[in-house]
């Protein structure tokens, strides 16, 4: 029994401006037929009415394909991965994504994914030549690598760097995004490049932390807004895109609160409890600076929003630094090679020392699952225990400043 004519308006954005078209099954195949640009006269109504024109005689037994040009049928039937995903990237940055997000995006698709397929037509995307694609960056990475190796021989600099085989898996994600719209624009029946047997092998990374007694050499090797931005980091929990995103708005004095509205979930969306410390570090900054309630907490000195990367070279990294020099001096352990995430994971062993909930904490990292929480948590239990006297000293005193009452005292 032959298959019921049905289809859909198809509206793309292009250079020349939006063009319309249907796509719809007719005699058993699927068809495409280009109607023209709102420039011709077309529109979302009038192209309607003309698929359902064309499906009523396409039940009638009346409809006819019109005779295209070949090439230029072929081109909108079966786009270049180059023209699909520059209409694919211009539709998400529509859609309002992160911007974040669409850095990552384009740095894939300009960098890595272009390169290889912008010339292949969608079709022509197989699991062959997916696999060709990662073996390619595979190559790329062992001939930088002995690039370096000879420049190093040789006393020369080398600044180019490597794609690690979770980057190169980031790519094909990408891409792998990028055919699944394909596969619902049904200009491909299936998604090549989908699936976890497409992805190198990856070991898992190691994940270093502040330890509690770590913290507070940590917090007093930092000065000013560095050291706001750990207190924040370690003393609420948030994640470097919320701290930095904060502005004095958020900070609410008088109920000892953070009010988190620029998150990357709709869990992230919180308000977040600020301990005694936290709070004298937020009064005594925004008493030194007299700021406008539209102001960043953490601002540039022009005022402008930070950047994560500056901050990663310019705070946090000589901050540990000059930490560890005075860990050393006290025989403790020094701070790993952290990230401002780490805090995250010493703010929740934190509140596990005070004696907080699970939920609640997991509530306040913005967690709609507490796996994260429960782990920190099996981790940090009973760890003062076995701590001797120098290393206790250090810990009772980050855990009196994470209180959340302004009883000093250490259990």
């Amino acid at each position: 029994m032959a298959r019921p004519p049905s289809g859909q308006v198809v509206l793309r954005e292009t250079r020349q401006g939006r063009v319309y078209a249907l796509r719809f099954h007719a005699y058993g195949r699927r068809r495409y037929l280009t109607l023209g640009s709102a420039d011709d006269g077309w529109t979302q109504r009038r192209a309607e009415e003309e698929l359902a024109n064309v499906l009523a005689d396409v039940r009638r037994g009346i409809w006819k394909p019109p005779e295209p040009e070949p090439e230029r049928q072929a081109r909108l039937e079966d786009p270049t991965f180059h023209q699909y995903a520059s209409e694919w990237l211009a539709q998400r940055e529509q859609e309002g994504l992160r911007e974040k997000t669409i850095v990552a995006f384009r740095w894939s698709l300009i960098n890595h994914l272009l390169p290889f397929f912008a010339e292949h037509r969608l079709a022509e995307i197989t699991p062959r030549e997916v696999k060709r694609y990662t073996q390619t960056k595979l190559a790329e990475r062992n001939a930088l690598e002995q690039a370096r190796t000879d420049a190093h021989a040789n006393g020369e600099r080398f600044s180019e760097h490597s794609l690690s085989n979770a980057s190169i898996n980031h790519t094909l994600r990408h891409l792998a995004q990028v055919l699944e719209a394909a596969v619902d624009d049904e200009l491909i029946p299936s998604n090549p490049a989908s699936g976890n047997r497409r992805r190198l092998k990856t070991p898992k990374p190691a994940r270093p932390w502040v330890e509690p007694e770590q913290l507070i050499a940590l917090l007093d090797a930092a000065e000013g807004t560095g050291r706001l931005l750990l207190a924040i980091l370690a003393g609420a929990g948030l994640r470097i895109g919320e701290a930095l995103a904060l502005r004095w708005q958020h900070v609410d004095l008088g109920t000892r609160s953070l009010h988190v509205t620029d998150a990357k979930t709709a869990k992230g969306i919180r308000e977040v409890h600020v301990t005694p410390a936290l709070h004298r570090e937020l009064a005594r900054a925004r008493v030194a600076r007299g700021p406008q309630p539209s102001d960043f907490v953490i601002a540039t000195a022009t005022g402008h929003k930070h950047n994560p990367s500056n901050l990663r070279r310019d705070v946090l990294a000589p901050a540990v630094a000059a930490a560890n020099l005075e860990l050393a001096k006290l025989g403790i352990a020094p701070i790993g090679h952290i990230t401002f995430h780490s805090l995250r994971r010493t703010y929740a062993s934190l509140r596990c020392a005070c004696g907080d909930d699970v939920r609640y904490t997991a509530d306040q990292l913005g967690h709609e699952d507490p796996r994260f929480t429960l782990k920190v948590y099996a981790q940090a239990t009973k760890r003062r225990e076995r701590l001797n006297a120098v290393h206790r000293r250090a810990y009772d005193a980050a855990l009196a400043w994470a209180r959340m009452t302004n009883n000093n005292t250490a259990t």
